[in-house]
């Protein structure tokens, strides 16, 4: 009779109860061991292959910097992030569990076939205090390239980093050396203020040798040496000039950009010396981009009213230094300006032909543009 409580179950349901749950338990521990096993066994695999080398077929070189006081286990990430080991962590069981202590900080040149053994025997020994090339090579800086464009280069054609680059041409420390080797040089340089980097400008469009075991501060040193020995017979005339040679240099890297044959630039050059002299602003869109960190060839209304030392539109003078390092030809131009005395104060390009107008007055100017407007849509 229903009485209106639920029924008690019976013996028989319980136990198969109790069954189905232990059933279950048992699939899951079973499983967890299945897993632990399995994790295991793969871990073990990774394991041992961490500790050989990682790639026994590849001996290029990898320049690793391990900064002043760094643990062996933050040795162990940068290897690993350099793809010299397999994994950091390894490294520092290894090193740690074979008794491997007092690495040295430096620049060390190692490849991914090396043995950890090899690897933490050449951290003892110590590395170089300077990023070194470890083959023969050669770099190109390219005429009217700026020191960020050299900077993607250098990884590419060397065995240093843009990083290391870049620290370079930031550093008050290396650019003083060089000002003290180089007075005539640089000393213009030294005392410019708002410059992005002072090497700007001073960096000698040419094909560098980057020998074995070569610094690259030495590198660099070579780059500004040229540009010294190309200047040798030009320092009289640049101070006969009343200019500086940061400011021969600036011009030079307008001219560079702005012009194309070394006739358009003599007398662009003479354009911008008018400008100067006049007290006008230079207004040349190259500066702009410099501003701006563009390689766009089209500029905004925007654009052109960035507020920056080195915006040549709302800046009279010469900016804060060179936007590019300039040719021999360009540096020339400044110094041996041509049609000068015809008084030009503009210049517009066909984009189309490439020829270059010259004007004296804005209304000339204008006219001008207005009827190269479809060419250089």
């Amino acid at each position: 009779m229903d009485n209106g409580t639920n029924p008690t179950p019976s013996r028989q349901e319980s136990g198969k109860k109790r069954s189905f749950g232990r059933r279950i338990m048992i699939g899951v521990a079973s499983l967890l061991v299945l897993l632990a096993v399995v994790i295991g066994f793969f871990g073990y695999h990774y394991f041992q292959t961490a500790l050989k080398p990682m790639d026994t077929s590849n001996n290029n070189v990898v320049q690793v910097h391990v900064p002043m006081g760094a643990t062996s286990n933050k040795i162990g990430q940068i290897l690993q992030d350099k793809k010299v080991v397999k994994s950091g962590m390894v490294f520092n069981y290894y090193v740690k569990s074979n008794k491997f202590t007092n690495f040295q900080a430096g620049y060390y040149q190692l490849k991914p076939s090396m043995t950890l053994k090899q690897i933490a025997t050449q951290l003892q020994k110590g590395g170089s205090a300077e990023p070194i090339q470890s083959t023969s090579g050669k770099v190109l800086v390219r005429e009217g390239e700026t020191v960020d464009q050299i900077a993607a280069e250098i990884p590419i054609q060397t065995d240093f980093t843009k990083k290391e680059f870049m620290n370079l041409m930031q550093s008050p420390t290396f650019f003083n050396e060089l000002a003290a080797k180089y007075p005539q040089l640089l000393s213009s340089a030294k005392s410019a203020k708002k410059v992005r980097y002072r090497l700007e400008g001073y960096l000698a469009p040419a094909t560098y040798q980057a020998g074995k075991k070569m610094t690259l501060k030495q590198l660099v040193t070579e780059m500004v040496a040229k540009t010294d020995q190309n200047l040798q017979g030009s320092y009289a005339t640049i101070k006969k000039e009343k200019r500086t040679v940061q400011e021969t240099l600036t011009l030079a890297s307008l001219v560079e950009r702005e012009g194309v044959t070394q006739s358009d630039r003599d007398k662009i050059a003479g354009v911008f010396l008018n400008r100067i002299k006049a007290g006008m602003a230079l207004q040349s869109d190259i500066s702009v981009q410099y501003a701006l960190k563009t390689t766009k060839s089209t500029l905004t209304y925007k654009d052109l009213k960035v507020k920056s030392p080195y915006n040549l539109y709302i800046h009279t003078g010469y900016g804060p230094g060179p936007f590019a390092n300039p040719s021999t030809s360009s540096i020339k131009a400044v110094l041996h300006p041509k049609d000068q005395k015809k008084g030009y104060y503009y210049f517009i390009a066909n984009t189309k032909t490439g020829k270059v107008y010259f004007s004296q007055t804005y209304a000339q100017h204008q006219e001008k543009t207005s009827s190269l407007a479809s060419d250089n849509k």
